[in-house]
């Protein structure tokens, strides 16, 4: 606020000051104009008065004079006879010099004989006066040849005035007149003075006013400045602070990257970017709540702070994201053991809500200048170790290598190959069937997704899947799927071959608002009848918002299609959650069915799942069966249903009738019934 005052006087002053200097200036400049502007007058009327006494007398020899030789010029009689006409008419007057010009510029006559025989046809007022128009310029001269002699610090106003008899007939000559206006200078500039004294003396009065009104209000001011810069310091704090936990954010973490990498080039040290985000995090904040996911978060900071120097920075990113900077490290080993205190460190369990739980986390790292000598990439480098670390099983760290650059780079490509293959139509059905387990009856099909690549043919699910899924594109892919699928089903049907069709359901495809909907169209527009369409959902799908999935599941049961529950036994799914779900089959991950004859922990789980099927009074698909002897057991467990390569890979649509008919003769199967 002090500051705001000095300003203002000062402001006040250099206001007044430039307002006196501009109209001091401005008034100099109307005298200037008016005087040079009388001058001309009082030149030109003196030029016409020369051009009607004098001018018919010497006129031919100054329209001649180029004809004479340059030296001689100037000691012409013709020139003493001009000279003496030019004093008698000037005789009294404030001229001071006078040059004749001929109408090609040539120095005829001037009052100082050195100038006679100069060429002035380049000079502006010349041409000017030349073409019809008087030119005036003032100067301010320190010495001056001038017609009696050298005179001084003089205000000259020379005048190019055009010489002819009258208006009408061509310029003959140019006639340049110097007048001494010294002293009606000298009473402007005195007038000016006494101006500039009266307009300063107003202005100081108003602004002496002024600041006398402002000096009362100073100490409201300043109370409310101070308020003003405590509110820009909050508004400040929490642009560039996470509110929950106090931790510099994502846009303190940039402008901190930027200067750390500069003292970096400048000393020559090395420096670490850690990338850190907790594991299972969304879990406990579904299970338990956001206050409880708050709670997570805030001790997590404090851990991490706890791991690293006083001379390293943590910052909040958002979620449960938190990068670190190390400043100034030895190496790879020593970021690696800050990695490893912090992994110790949030491994010790956590006190929510009368639970105590764990949380671990996934931790990818680069180092500065090794990994990348630019910040914003040092940090996709790091982000991309740390899904490195989460796809290795998490609560791990990794470090950033060449190799998940060229794997980042890879899956760049592929998913801009994925989008046109949406646009292109790239992407196809293959079916698998599912067969009875009482009669081996092909009761069912699975429809597959495939990518028919231009390139390099058909592309395994496990390339593409995760991508269509992180770019969204797996609603559009997933409602042409349903579409695709209900179209080939009812085609079967009508062909002889009534069959249940599956069709996988993706997180994002049932998280999307309008996924009832697109299974509707898909009945309605193919005509296949609702009970010959089953929906498989994965087990982790359903609990991450089980109120939200339970009515998704009603509206798929009052359009009348079949759900079930793909994948059973790998989630977390507890069973009083289980029997809400309005759900027709359970279906058992192959990881269960690979080792069932010499894993008994393995049938025991198949066992389990099976009576709970059975007492829940739905069915039970096992999948993945390759041999004989599975088949055998899971008949005599509670199995209705079971897919997998004994009867059959997944075919085109074309293919699919004939692998059905395969199945079915006595000798494709040595199953007893």
């Amino acid at each position: 606020m002090h500051r705001l005052f000095h300003y203002s006087w000062i402001a006040g002053l250099a206001t007044i000051l430039i307002v006196v200097v501009a109209l001091s200036l401005l008034y100099r400049q109307l005298v200037f104009d008016s005087l040079v502007e009388e001058e001309t007058r009082s030149n030109v009327a003196l030029t016409k008065a020369f051009a009607n006494s004098i001018w018919p007398r010497h006129s031919a020899f100054i329209q001649r004079a180029a004809s004479v030789p340059a030296g001689e010029l100037a000691s012409r009689k013709e020139i003493r006879s001009l000279e003496r006409d030019l004093r008698l008419l000037m005789q009294g007057l404030s001229v001071v010099k006078v040059k004749i010009y001929d109408a090609n510029g040539l120095t005829v006559f001037s009052s100082d004989p050195r100038q006679i025989g100069e060429d002035k046809s380049g000079n502006p007022g010349f041409r000017l006066a030349r073409d019809g128009t008087a030119a005036s310029d003032i100067t301010f001269r320190d010495r001056f040849d001038a017609w009696e002699g050298v005179i001084s610090d003089r205000n000259i106003i020379a005048t190019y005035v055009p010489v002819r008899i009258h208006d009408a007939v061509p310029v003959e000559a140019v006639m340049e007149v110097y007048s001494d206006v010294t002293a009606l200078v000298d009473d402007m500039e005195r007038g000016q003075w006494k101006i500039l004294a009266g307009v300063l003396g107003g202005l100081s009065v108003v602004y002496a006013l002024i600041l006398w009104i402002l000096l009362r209000y100073r100490r409201l001011l300043n109370e409310q400045e101070t308020q003003r810069l405590a509110q820009e310091e909050r508004i400040r704090h929490q642009a560039y602070h996470d509110d929950l936990t106090g931790l510099p954010n994502r846009a303190s973490f940039a402008e901190q990257l930027d200067a750390m990498a500069r003292r970096a080039r400048r000393a020559g040290w090395a420096f670490a970017v850690m990338f850190l985000d907790l594991d299972r995090f969304k879990v406990v904040n579904d299970s338990l709540g956001h206050h409880a996911g708050d709670q997570l978060l805030r001790v997590a900071a404090t851990r991490i702070q706890r791991c690293i120097r006083d001379s390293d920075m943590l910052f909040r990113m958002g979620g449960d994201e938190f990068t670190v900077l190390l400043e100034d490290v030895r190496g790879p080993e020593q970021t690696a053991a800050v990695a490893h205190r912090i992994l110790e460190a949030m491994a010790e369990p956590v006190q929510l809500q009368q639970h105590e739980i764990r949380v671990t986390a996934s931790i990818g790292m680069a180092l500065f200048p090794r990994d990348d000598p630019t910040g914003e990439r040092l940090v996709k480098s790091a982000d991309t170790a740390m899904y490195r670390a989460k796809e290795l099983g998490r609560n791990r760290y990794e470090f950033f290598t060449a190799e998940m650059n060229a794997r980042v780079e890879n899956q760049l490509v592929l998913e801009a190959a994925l989008r046109r293959a949406v646009e292109a139509g790239q992407f196809l059905l293959h079916f698998q069937p599912r067969v009875s387990a009482l009669n081996r009856v092909v009761v069912g099909v699975e429809a597959l997704l495939r990518w028919r690549h231009p390139e390099r043919g058909l592309v395994s699910p496990a390339d593409f899947i995760p991508l269509l899924e992180e770019t969204n594109l797996i609603v559009p892919v997933g409602a042409w799927v349903l579409d695709t699928a209900c179209r080939q089903a009812r085609e079967w049907r009508d062909g002889g071959l009534p069959l249940r069709m599956s069709v996988n359901i993706s997180s994002r495809q049932f998280r999307s608002e309008s996924l009832v909907q697109t299974v509707a169209s898909a009945l309605q527009s193919s005509g296949l009848e609702p009970e010959l369409l089953e929906l498989e959902l994965t087990e982790s799908l359903l609990i991450e918002n089980t109120e939200s999935a339970i009515s998704i599941m009603t509206r798929f049961k009052k359009l009348g299609v079949m759900v079930s529950i793909d994948d059973f036994g790998t989630g977390y799914s507890s069973f009083s959650y289980l029997k809400q779900f309005p759900i027709d089959f359970l279906k058992v991950d192959r990881t269960f069915i690979r080792d069932l004859a010499r894993n008994p922990k393995d049938a025991a789980i198949v066992q389990a799942i099976a009576a709970l099927a059975r007492s829940l009074g739905i069915g039970l698909i096992a999948e993945g069966v390759e041999e004989i002897h599975q088949a055998e057991y899971l008949r005599t467990c509670y199995c209705t249903e079971m897919q997998g390569w004994l009867f059959g890979r997944a075919v085109p649509a074309e293919e699919f009738p004939s692998l059905v008919a395969r199945i079915v003769e006595p000798q494709a199967l040595q199953l007893r019934a």
